[in-house]
């Protein structure tokens, strides 16, 4: 594989490190504030697009920034995996960014300067993660990006949104000081080295010394002190941020926070163990299950809730599952979906939480029992919402089928008939939680002993309405025109299975 020399990780890491400044300064100037905020993003989106040909050639971007001690280094590079994500993070900031503006200035938020501030720390640090060449770099981003988003959960500042926040950090940081750091330093003590390979790190140092019990130690304290991906039982902190505003929910659900947990998961399983020795010890098959158990609680709790952040909360937890669930079975189909549905879900939770803040925006209404005829008064959000959630449910000709239709054949593949089960399963649980919002918004007449806080409803502003249209176009597009996201997909499963 050819090695290319570049900082073009870096600047996309720095680009929006670089927007704080400006944003910070021209605070007290909305539009020169929000407009630093956009051009930084589509500077990042520009830079990352500019590496796409060089991995679809089947090149590595390489940028080495700062040797610690040997085998432990700050280090970047830009793979098919890291590209992938970042395409589908950066992208997505841009239209969260748009969507973010319409949102505080229709509420009149306040600390509004902070608030972008801290946004655009959390974009460059979820980036650090995404062009991380060994996991120590991954370590170092995936703390900033905890300790970025922590105000931004916080920033209502009332008593709740507090109480939220300080689960939020200790579960996050607690685990990952705990568990994730002791299971780098049994890696590093063992391997020498951090750096990710193709094959698997512990793969490559088999048979020298390294017992079984020792593995199977190291990797689940590497899964328990990922809290971001929020398997159970780690996830309470999860429905405790939805505190947040909107943006930011959508931030933590599809962007930054829990992406950035089940993609440090995929890279645990491939670049560290790797699949051949994580099926010799049978973990795979362990991680499955226990992901699976996750997708059928999680889908039958949101089943129960009528917050709606809430019921899309649990929804989330229910669906980063899948990616884990996927990458577990350690087969190409298998891996195969599991990226794939990083990006088909990004872009259809997204969706779904820009139409939560438009409704509240517009209605202040947060429960799914209030939502009866909002579909005829708000025509495009809840048209964009019934996009977004049959993917989730998985139905063509929504992106969310690619993704199942690769994890169904990934389970047959590895001989797991209850797999297909559970995928089975929480498909009929998913359209249990998402249909009879869509029913109750489009055939059912308002429900007039339900208090209205405004006198007539109508679409949020148009800058919201716009973004939340274009992921909900993007949730179609990717079912019809994968192309790009799906070759990267296969390219990452045949580069860690040999292309078997």
């Amino acid at each position: 594989m050819e090695i290319v020399q570049s900082a073009k990780p870096l600047y996309a890491i720095a680009v929006s490190l670089i927007a704080v400044l400006f944003i910070a300064v021209s605070g007290k100037r909305p539009n020169l504030r929000e407009f630093f905020t956009i051009a930084a993003a589509v500077l990042k989106f520009s830079i990352v697009v500019s590496m796409l040909p060089t991995v679809l050639a089947g090149k590595v971007i390489e940028y080495s920034l700062l040797t610690i001690l040997p085998g432990l280094d700050i280090s970047f590079k830009v793979d098919a995996l890291g590209i992938f994500f970042a395409l589908t993070a950066s992208f997505l900031w841009i239209v969260t960014s748009f969507y973010s503006i319409g949102y505080v200035r229709s509420l009149n938020e306040h600390a509004q300067t902070r608030y972008f501030i801290f946004f655009a720390v959390a974009l460059s640090a979820t980036m650090g993660v995404a062009f991380s060449a060994n996991m120590f770099t991954t370590f170092i981003f995936y703390e900033i990006i905890t300790l970025s988003t922590f105000p931004l959960v916080a920033h209502k500042e009332t008593p709740e949104a507090m109480k939220g926040a300080r689960k939020y950090l200790i579960y996050l940081l607690g685990t990952s000081i705990a568990f994730q750091l002791f299971a780098i330093f049994l890696t590093y003590y063992a391997a020498g080295t951090l750096e990710f390979s193709n094959l698997g790190i512990f793969n490559n140092i088999k048979g020298e010394g390294v017992s079984d019990a020792f593995l199977i130690v190291t990797f689940i304290l590497f899964i328990a002190g990922i809290a971001k991906a929020a398997l159970m039982p780690l996830h309470s902190w999860l429905p405790a941020a939805m505190v947040a505003p909107t943006p930011v929910s959508a931030l933590l659900h599809a962007v930054a926070v829990v992406k950035t947990g089940v993609f440090v998961v995929v890279k645990v399983v491939l670049h560290i163990f790797g699949v051949n020795l994580l099926a010799q010890l049978g973990l795979g098959t362990a991680l499955a299950y226990f992901a699976s158990f996750t997708i059928i609680v999680a889908s039958i709790i949101a089943l129960r809730q009528d917050n709606l952040k809430a019921r899309l909360a649990y929804s989330t937890i229910s669906q980063l599952s899948y990616i884990i669930l996927g990458v577990a079975l350690l087969t190409p189909s298998g891996i195969t979906g599991s990226i794939m549905h990083i990006v088909l879900h990004a872009f259809g939770k997204i969706t779904l939480f820009f139409c939560a803040g438009a409704i509240y925006v517009a209605s202040h209404k947060t429960k799914v029992s209030e939502l009866d005829g909002i579909g005829k008064q708000m025509p495009f959000t809840m048209a964009a919402f019934t996009l977004a959630a049959i993917s989730m449910i998985g139905l063509p000709p929504m992106g969310g089928f690619l993704s199942k239709w690769y994890l169904i054949i990934g389970a047959i593949e590895a001989g797991q008939t209850p797999i297909i089960v559970v995928l089975v399963v929480s498909t009929i649980l998913n359209a249990g939680y998402f249909l009879p919002i869509i029913y109750a918004a489009f055939f059912k007449e308002p429900n007039p002993e339900i208090p209205n806080p405004k006198s007539k409803i109508r679409e949020a502003p148009v800058l919201m309405v716009a973004s939340l249209t274009l992921t909900a176009i993007g949730v179609l597009l990717l079912f019809f025109m994968p192309s790009v996201f799906l070759e990267l997909a296969k390219m990452i499963a045949a580069s860690v299975t040999g292309g078997n």
